[in-house]
């Protein structure tokens, strides 16, 4: 009888609840307010999900999912690696997504294109499915920034994902090494998340962290000035943000850096209190967006086979080992503020494979921000199209030095190149 009339009251709860929610949406109706619909979707049950510890076999490990990691991931899956993506945060992007920078440019140079591939179309179908505009690259702007794109950060996202899920590309959310080992034939990497203790036996390590944390580990030098540059706090205040369409407002936080959890929990943390203490003193203005972290600039860079100077930047030397363009003015941001310096005329630099190996280092190559250069280069470097160019390429030779058994430096730079092409990239001279 007890059982009896829990059921009874059970069932009349969730009839009460019903009612009052159906009630309650008639009235909020005739009051004219808007409700958000609600749908539903079933996720299929995650194999071993109750395991807490889990061992992988794998080709190429993608140690951060941004801007250079995601390509990278879906090239090397591309060319048949099998590849696990391992990205501390939720979503993939970085930059782009998490910190609000989606204007991804740039990606032509003097009415040109010259970084196409993977992050290309990636980009191009966001912007399309997202109805936006796209900059005509055969018109040479009078301003770097007018020959942006924007795209809809939100639906790069979902796509990136869609592109990794059809290139075989497994990604684990929430998850970073802990503990890098080396093996007779690559790496044992042990890597935790909540609840989840994974470790991965893998042939190559692309490190796609922005500042090189994997490298770090592993003890190889690493580069960075006393004083970095200000990351930006991205949010809209007053009007609604409209993704794809308009950039949002900038708030620069001095000091910001991305060395450990510690400061980049210190840089959001004093970003979201000026933000609010901005909202207070602007009487009657609403908070209408924020994105979820500081965008950092500036980190760690790796100390590489070869470093790229600021003159090899602004004279477009061509290295005997390019693997793809970058373009981009030199841009150092400063308490001062930011004076971009433009490239002369003509002038297209490029990046060495070298400068994205670790010097002295076997089966690992870095990717994006973090690549072997001083800090004035790697003002201009660090944008995202030339990080999508680097990680395309880090992602061919990391999929064919597996494939080889050997490591990045000895793989022919000939099979590079053709792997690259095949995949729609732009090598240098071939434009």
């Amino acid at each position: 009888m007890h059982v009896l009339k829990n059921l009874k009251s059970h069932s009349l709860m969730k009839s009460s609840r019903r009612n009052f929610l159906q009630h309650s949406l008639l009235g909020t109706a005739g009051l004219g307010l808007g409700i958000a619909s609600t749908s539903d979707v079933h996720a299929a049950p995650v194999p071993s999900a109750a395991e807490p510890e889990l061992t992988q076999e794998i080709d190429v490990l993608v140690v951060g999912g941004g801007t250079a990691g995601v390509i990278a991931a879906i090239q090397a899956g591309r060319a048949g690696a099998k590849t696990l993506l391992v990205e501390r945060g939720a979503q993939l992007g970085g930059a782009m997504t998490t910190g609000g920078v989606a204007f991804p440019g740039l990606f032509d140079a003097w009415g040109k294109q010259i970084i196409a591939g993977i992050g290309w179309e990636l980009v191009k179908e966001s912007v399309e499915l997202d109805k936006g505009p796209m900059p005509d690259f055969s018109k040479v702007p009078q301003h770097h920034w007018q020959n942006q794109v924007f795209i809809n950060q939100f639906l790069y996202v979902i796509l990136a994902e869609e592109k990794c899920e059809q290139a075989g590309v497994q990604i684990a959310y929430h998850e970073f090494p802990q503990t890098v080992t080396k093996t007779e034939t690559g790496w044992q990497v042990e890597c935790i998340g909540f609840g989840t203790k994974r470790r991965v036996n893998c042939k190559q390590i692309i490190d796609c962290t922005g500042g090189a944390e994997v490298v770090g580990m592993l003890g190889f030098p690493r580069l960075r000035e006393k004083e970095r540059q200000p990351g930006s706090y991205l949010y809209m205040m007053g009007e609604a943000h409209d993704p794809g369409r308009n950039q949002i407002h900038r708030l620069y936080v001095y000091g910001a850096e991305s060395t450990n959890s510690r400061t980049v929990t210190h840089a959001n943390l004093t970003g979201r209190k000026s933000i609010l203490e901005a909202l207070r003193k602007k009487k009657g203005a609403r908070l209408m967006h924020m994105q979820p972290e500081t965008g950092f600039r500036e980190s760690y860079r790796i100390d590489g086979e070869t470093l790229i100077t600021v003159n090899d930047y602004r004279s477009g030397k061509k290295f005997d080992d390019a693997i793809c363009y970058a373009f981009y003015p030199v841009d150092l941001h400063t308490k001062s503020g930011v004076k971009p310096e433009p490239l002369k005329p003509g002038i297209v630099p490029t990046v060495p494979l070298r400068a994205l190996i670790p010097k002295g280092s076997k089966n690992i190559i870095v990717a994006g921000r973090c690549v072997s250069s001083d800090r004035l280069a790697n003002s201009g470097l660090r944008v995202q199209a030339s990080c999508m160019g680097m990680g395309q390429a880090a992602g061919a030779v990391a999929a064919l030095a597996a494939k080889a058994g050997s490591t990045p430096l000895e793989i022919p730079l000939k099979e590079i190149h053709d792997l690259l092409r095949k995949h729609g990239a732009i090598i240098p001279g071939d434009v």
